[in-house]
Order: C-alpha cells, then sequence, then structure tokens
C-alpha cells in the first residue's frame, strides 16, 4: 500500500507542478489523454459516435469521455465525474505594471477567496495565457518573479495581534526596485516569445512555484498548491482511464472557474457539458424524449476537496463528525443542499467505496459555520440526475501551500475507478 500511495502521489505532484493554472491543467489533461489514445473532439465539427475515448477543451475546461463498444443508449446512461481546474488567486490586471517609491510592482486583482496572508512572503510566478491579436492563444508560465512582501513587526505591532490585510493595497506583489524601464507584460511576452505589439490581452494568474512534497517522520503528509481542486482532476482522470469498460459512457467533466461561481463559458453553471452530452447522444442516434430517459439512467459525483478537522480549531467542525487526514475521502451531507448527497446518493458512493477497498467518511458542517459549496448543486438542478458529493479531506484549504494525506487521493481514485466500472 505504502509503495503505490508514494507512486500515486509522485504522479499527482507531476500533474500539479505541470498545472500552475487552469488552462496550463486543461492542456496537461489534454497531453495525457492524448498518450492512451482518445481523440480530440472538435466542437465546431459534428461529433464522432466511434467507440473509445474522446474529449473535448474550452478555455481551461476538459471534457473526456469513452464510449462502450456496443453502446445502448436505450439500456444504459452516462456516468460522470466532476471536478473544477481553478484555484484561488491573484490575477494580472490589463495593464499589469505599477510604481510606487522605487519599487516596481504588478497590479492584480483578487480571483476566488484565498487566504490573503497564505500569499505573502511566497516566491510567485505568473502563468495562463496571452491571446494575440489575431486570436492566437499561447501558455505561459514564468519562473518565480513576484513576492508579497509582508510588514516586519518593528514597523506595525498589530500584526501579533491581528493581521489585516487591504486587499488593494496590501496584496499587490513587487517585481523589481529601482528598474522603471521593465514592463511587466514586456517580460511576459519576450516568455512567450511574442512582440508585446501582437499581444491583445491575457489571463495571467499568480502561483507559488514551490515544489510539493511528502513530509513527516511517517511520510504521511503531502503539501502543495492547488489540491482544491486539482486533487479531484486528477482522481477523475487516473480512474476514467483504469476503469475496465463497461455498459455505461464515462465521462469526466472538469470545469473552470468554480471558485467564482462557474457562471462562465467554461463553467459547471455554462452550457459546456450539457453541450457535449447532447452531441455524444445525438452522435449515438439518440433523438426526442430518448434525451431524458439517457439521463434517467445516468449519475454524477461531484469531487471537490473538502475540511478535515483542525485541532487548534475544533469548535468549528460538527462534534459528531471529524474526518481526518488518510482516513479516506468524504461523503459531503449538508441539509440545505450546498451539497448534492442524499440516502440514494449516498449508497452509491458506499457501493464504489466497498468494491475498491477503500475507506471513506461523512462530513457534516457545524450548524453554527457558514457551508461552501460545489459544482454538484448546480449540476442536478441542470440536469436532474443522481448525484453526490465528495472529496479528500484538507487543512489549509485555500492557502498556497494546502495539506492532504498521501493516502487519501489514491482512495479516492479507486472509489471513482470502482464507480465508472459499475458498482
Amino acid at each position: 500500500m505504502a509503495a503505490m500511495a508514494s507512486e500515486y502521489i509522485d504522479d499527482l505532484a507531476s500533474f500539479v507542478t505541470a498545472s500552475p493554472s487552469s488552462f496550463h491543467a486543461a492542456a496537461e489533461l489534454a497531453q495525457r489523454l492524448d498518450a492512451e489514445g482518445f481523440a480530440v473532439q472538435d466542437e465546431t465539427q459534428p461529433f464522432d459516435a466511434n467507440p473509445g475515448g474522446h474529449y473535448a477543451v474550452r478555455d481551461g475546461a476538459v471534457i473526456a469521455w469513452w464510449l462502450p463498444e456496443g453502446f445502448d443508449p436505450a439500456r444504459a446512461g452516462f456516468r460522470i465525474v466532476g471536478a473544477h481546474t481553478d484555484s484561488p488567486s491573484l490575477k494580472l490586471k490589463p495593464q499589469p505594471t505599477a510604481s510606487a517609491f522605487g519599487w516596481q510592482q504588478a497590479a492584480v486583482e483578487i480571483y476566488g477567496g484565498p487566504l490573503p496572508n497564505a500569499w505573502l512572503d511566497r516566491e510567485l510566478g505568473l502563468a495562463g495565457r496571452v491571446v494575440t491579436r489575431d486570436g492566437e492563444q499561447v501558455l505561459v508560465a514564468t519562473p518565480a518573479w513576484l513576492r508579497v512582501p509582508q510588514v516586519a513587526p518593528h514597523l506595525d505591532r498589530s500584526v501579533n495581534e491581528s493581521l489585516s490585510l487591504n486587499r488593494q493595497r496590501h496584496l499587490k506583489p513587487i517585481f523589481a526596485v529601482g528598474h522603471p524601464e521593465l514592463d511587466l507584460l514586456d517580460l511576459i511576452a519576450d516568455v512567450a516569445g511574442l512582440d508585446v505589439a501582437d499581444v491583445a490581452s491575457h489571463d495571467l494568474y499568480a502561483y507559488p512555484t514551490e515544489a510539493p512534497a511528502v513530509f513527516g517522520p511517517t511520510e504521511e503528509f503531502f503539501a502543495s498548491s492547488r489540491l482544491d481542486n486539482l486533487s479531484s482532476v486528477h482522481a477523475g482522470l487516473r480512474a476514467l482511464l483504469d476503469a475496465p469498460e463497461g455498459s455505461d459512457v464515462t465521462v469526466l467533466a472538469c470545469f473552470d472557474h468554480e471558485e467564482v461561481g462557474s457562471a462562465s463559458r467554461s463553467g459547471a453553471a455554462g452550457p459546456f457539458l450539457e453541450q457535449v452530452l447532447r452531441r455524444v447522444a445525438g452522435a449515438v442516434g439518440v433523438r426526442g424524449s430518448g434525451w431524458e430517459e439517457l439521463l434517467a439512467r445516468s449519475s454524477c459525483i461531484s469531487a471537490d476537496a473538502g475540511h478535515a478537522i483542525h485541532p487548534n480549531y475544533p469548535e468549528l467542525h460538527d462534534p459528531d463528525h471529524q474526518p481526518l487526514l488518510n482516513g479516506g475521502p468524504l461523503l459531503k451531507f449538508n441539509a440545505n443542499l450546498r451539497y448534492t448527497t442524499d440516502a440514494a446518493s449516498a449508497s452509491l458512493w458506499r457501493r464504489a467505496c466497498a468494491a475498491a477497498g477503500v475507506p471513506t467518511q461523512d462530513f457534516v458542517s457545524n450548524n453554527a459555520v457558514s457551508c461552501g459549496s460545489t459544482i454538484g448543486p448546480m449540476t442536478a438542478e441542470r440536469f436532474g440526475i443522481v448525484m453526490c458529493d465528495v472529496g479528500i479531506p484538507l487543512l489549509s484549504m485555500h492557502s498556497t501551500r494546502e495539506l492532504a494525506g498521501v493516502h487519501d487521493p489514491g482512495y479516492l481514485a479507486g472509489a471513482l475507478t470502482a464507480y465508472y466500472a459499475g458498482a
């Protein structure tokens, strides 16, 4: 088991390192799918009805599916795993260079809900896409260029009592000092191999450059950026590739923009998944009410990282549900449907875990603490299919250095594999 966990964590670390932005995550997914013989589907062309693996890329999102030999849409359905490729970050503004008091700084907006203090005193790169005036999209990832410096306690004694960060003033990274001739967009264009005059716009995000690491006296902890939610994207990919062919179409839907509400053309609240599934169904001859009949035989697991009990803040957790790292992936419940799990979908998940021989833990929020949400509720609302919410437990969620157990990511992949296989 230790050797299997080590191999899995090494691969997850490689995946995270290759995916400093949602656009890079989509490219890494495409590369790995290509290597396994999946065929890219151009959305401007009719959908391929041939059995086997297919995938479509839309900006920072990827939907991949395996169409089994002899698929019978009158008897089978879709088995879907949903995840998201984005994480909270600092996004570069359209005019990215700012100067003050001899310093050269990056002008940024806050993307999603990061822990602001976690971005202090970290070496940061910039990653994402640059788009040229003729529409060409170029992926770019810089080395460690940026840092958001913390104020010393000698200058502000209050920082040791209560750190308060103004998101406009205090989270502006530095990238040079005494070099007013340097323009950040020029530097980025150079890394991308472009003339800055050809750059029309960009979607670029700061990312921590520190490598993922396994640590602890028993090597049971895994620290990395973007485990929320690349841990689920990677597990879903491994499951899709490892699962034996069954009677259902197996689908991996990796959306962008979950951290800001999913309301985009590549987000879970947008039309991407429905368009792909409808076109897959149409390619195999589903017509009329056959679409609704197909959905009635379908299900979805929304996979997104969740919370382990924090030993220093136990009062923030439900006293009757206290999941730990390496105790298995979470099955998330919420009476107000912030998560989609109900009794029927919980049974589906428990069957998958039993078939895979992996443990699982129940998660319920403390009634006095607000509950987050996932892509699950909006997917359930859109498709009306059986759904549950799961994910590996973390500490330090939305930090630049999240903490997982070394066994949980592999457990999640195993359960998702069993689900795809028909458990």
